[in-house]
């Protein structure tokens, strides 16, 4: 396993991070529990010291899951991460109260690594009126925290103001091949290296979507260039050849992604400048495929009106990186309920005010039903 120091914090962590946002799930959709556990046995075991989690993640059962998958290890032998909801917070009162309630669902007494949870310019300006960051400081000095960081979606100019306003411990942010240019952007990782800030790094294979490429010759270039290598291990190898990013979080759903990962993982890689720019051509070709940025962090949710939105652009961004037109059509005749379609909004933008990633939300899905709706249409008079 690939390790890598936190040279202002004096501690190693494993480069590899286990994201607990998307634990493998039931018929039921509740965690699937036993293979959860079993999942974390596996990264644990191949030296994974990293795992992340979050008060809203799968309704809440996240932290209890990992905390309950963590109390089976020595408490030394690991760093958790969970996350202060700021969407949710009035008063310091509600800091106390949702920060008490962690360490019960998590069964601990202390948090390692403790962020206020998808900073953006709102809720960075929200904290500072409450003044939550005094009391995180009172939390660590009373040994309930180790290290004080956050998470962030925003634009580079907000990223700049809130790094430079507070001498954090370590920052979370988003970046990919694909999102070297959006929200804190390869500027915000050099400003963070210049400030000694170390990165955790979220969305590596932005929600799955540079796991498994089209057909038309993209995946072939990586295939061609190393035969074993998964395309996903390519997403990771480019996040880790920043010096500066010491965990790469992967919100592992399959026993089969653990195992994948534990492969980049075990004798890590960086590219090398043939592989930089072979991973530059990728990215362009699949720059003018993708509709949208969405990640499937589910945000956006719920919707007043039942929409499913993260389920209607997934469709729809499949539908046009792979142009598969038959699983196009099934997934939108099948697996997307009338009631969940985009037909039904509303067109009241709760939505945008609350997604990380600023899509015009409203409009691509008036987008979306129409091109998916002739999809249908087409392939039905067909057969």
């Amino acid at each position: 396993m690939e390790y890598r120091t936190m040279e202002n914090l004096g501690i190693e962590t494993s480069l590899l991070g286990f994201g607990c946002m998307r634990f493998p799930t039931d018929a039921d959709g509740g965690i699937d529990e036993a293979l959860a556990l079993a999942m974390i046995d596996r990264a644990y075991q191949a030296g994974v010291t990293y795992f992340d989690t979050a008060y809203p993640y799968h309704g809440g059962q996240s932290e209890v899951v990992t905390g309950k998958a963590l109390a089976r290890y020595p408490r030394d032998s690991y760093r958790l991460a969970t996350k202060l909801p700021l969407w949710s917070v009035k008063t310091i009162a509600d800091v106390e109260r949702i920060f008490q309630e962690q360490l019960g669902r998590l069964d601990k007494s202390f948090i390692d690594f403790y962020l206020l949870h998808a900073l953006d310019r709102e809720r960075w300006q929200a904290a500072k009126e409450l003044d939550v960051l005094s009391y995180c400081e009172k939390l660590r000095a009373e040994g309930k925290i180790k290290y004080l960081g956050f998470s962030f979606h925003d634009e580079y100019e907000v990223f700049e103001e809130i790094l430079t306003a507070y001498r954090w411990d370590f920052c979370q942010i988003q970046f990919n091949y694909m999102d070297k240019d959006t929200q804190a952007t390869t500027r915000g990782m050099e400003l963070a290296a210049r400030l000694g800030i170390p990165v955790v790094i979220m969305e590596p294979v932005k929600g799955g979507s540079l796991a498994k490429l089209p057909w038309d010759g993209i995946d072939e270039l990586f295939k061609k260039a190393r035969p074993d290598a998964s395309t996903a291990s390519w997403a990771m190898r480019y996040v880790g050849s920043f010096d500066n990013v010491k965990v790469i979080l992967s919100g592992m759903s399959t026993m089969d992604q653990v195992e994948d990962n534990l492969r980049t993982f075990a004798d890590f890689e960086p590219l090398d400048a043939t592989e930089q720019a072979l991973v530059a051509q990728v990215a362009d070709a699949l720059g003018a495929r993708v509709q949208n940025g969405c990640t499937g962090c589910r945000y956006c949710m719920p919707c007043p009106a039942g929409v499913d939105i993260p389920k209607c652009f997934y469709v729809w961004n499949q539908y046009h990186i792979y142009e598969n037109v038959d699983e196009a059509r099934w997934n939108w005749t099948k697996a997307v309920a009338d009631a969940q379609k985009a037909s039904n909004c509303i067109k009241c933008g709760k939505c945008e005010q609350a997604c990380p990633q600023h899509i015009a939300i409203r409009e691509d899905l008036a987008r979306l039903q129409s091109e998916l709706d002739a999809v249908a249409g087409q392939m039905g008079a067909g057969q």
